[in-house]
């Protein structure tokens, strides 16, 4: 099947092979979690994880699953608050907090702006808050938002940002509606800002050249430290929401477990920037025996972030 060229129909592209959203509240966060990660000094921060009920991204990449957890209208005013405070309540106590939406947090269509202040109040007493946002939000008069939320936290902000690829053409294809110059002013408009840069790097994504795809994720990350990132994540890229299916050979996902171990490890190699494996849902890479100890390897790499004993195994000389 043909992919279209023109933004409008790609969006249509992506949105015709959507299935159904699962219903949510907008009083509630759709999903909370607990974890620790390392932190800039070495130490394992408790981080609480709320994953906020609000408005769907205007941006229909196409390898996203997000929208399935968002509602198609906003919120009002003094929802998002009330999901946060609810979601702390049942969290045991941590360091850091972790606000994301699915989507851009200073959309003013997803996260209200007149609610900055109560959710300001609530996390007043974390270290770090961390939300996520695309650059389109970043810079500019739009980047007021952001700017109006730094100043109002006696902590310190941290915004992630999806660079996916660092394969201009590939990166095009996305539907994602960004360039590497946005990503670019994103980051400098970060930095200049004194706001810390999360980058959300994707391990096999749609339209890299086949055989390309580990070498591109490598230099993916790379550019990440470049740029100044204090964190890189490493997501491998997932299917199902019908588009990925549609798109055939150039949906990607050809890479598994032993290749995320190799752009991880690589990437910790950056002076200053902690670089993690996402493992959620890790299981869907497993392909031999050996992949739930190179799980747990990297489980142990990302609390570390250092290089653990290698996994030796018969079918790294199958490759």
């Amino acid at each position: 099947m043909s992919y279209p060229l023109a933004p409008a129909a790609r969006d249509r592209f992506v949105l015709e092979r959507r299935g159904p959203k699962h219903q949510l509240d907008p009083e509630r966060a759709c999903a909370t979690v607990w974890e620790e990660e390392l932190d800039g000094a070495g130490v394992l921060a408790p981080t609480a994880v709320i994953f906020l009920t609000n408005r769907e991204c205007p941006f229909r990449c196409v390898m996203c699953d997000l929208w399935v957890d968002t509602l198609d209208a906003p919120v009002g005013e003094g929802r998002i608050p009330r999901q946060i405070a609810q979601a702390l309540q049942s969290l045991p106590a941590a360091r850091h907090v972790k606000l994301y939406n699915a989507g851009s947090f200073f959309d003013p269509q997803a996260i209200p702006p007149g609610d900055y202040a109560a959710i300001a109040r609530l996390v007043a007493g974390f270290e770090r808050v961390i939300v996520e946002s695309h650059p389109a939000f970043l810079g500019g008069p739009s980047g007021d938002a952001c700017l109006r939320f730094r100043d109002s936290l006696p902590g310190r902000l941290e915004v992630a940002v999806g660079l996916e690829t660092a394969h201009p053409a590939a990166l095009a294809s996305l539907n994602k509606r960004m360039s590497l110059d946005d990503f670019d002013r994103a980051a400098r408009f970060l930095s200049h800002n004194g706001i810390a840069l999360r980058v959300f790097v994707l391990l096999d994504p749609p339209f890299v050249p086949a055989g390309e795809a580990l070498a591109w994720a490598h230099q993916s990350v790379r550019v990440a430290a470049e740029h100044g990132a204090a964190v890189c994540v490493v997501i491998p890229t997932r299917g199902g929401n019908g588009a990925m299916e549609a798109l055939g050979d150039a949906a990607g996902v050809r890479l598994g477990l032993r290749d995320l171990e190799a752009v991880v490890e690589r990437g910790l190699s950056h002076d200053g920037m902690r670089t993690f494996a996402d493992l959620w849902n890790v299981e869907r890479l497993f392909d031999c025996e050996c992949s739930p100890r190179r799980a747990d390897r990297l489980r142990e790499l990302n609390r570390a972030q250092a290089i653990p004993a290698a996994v030796t195994c018969g079918c790294d000389a199958r490759r």
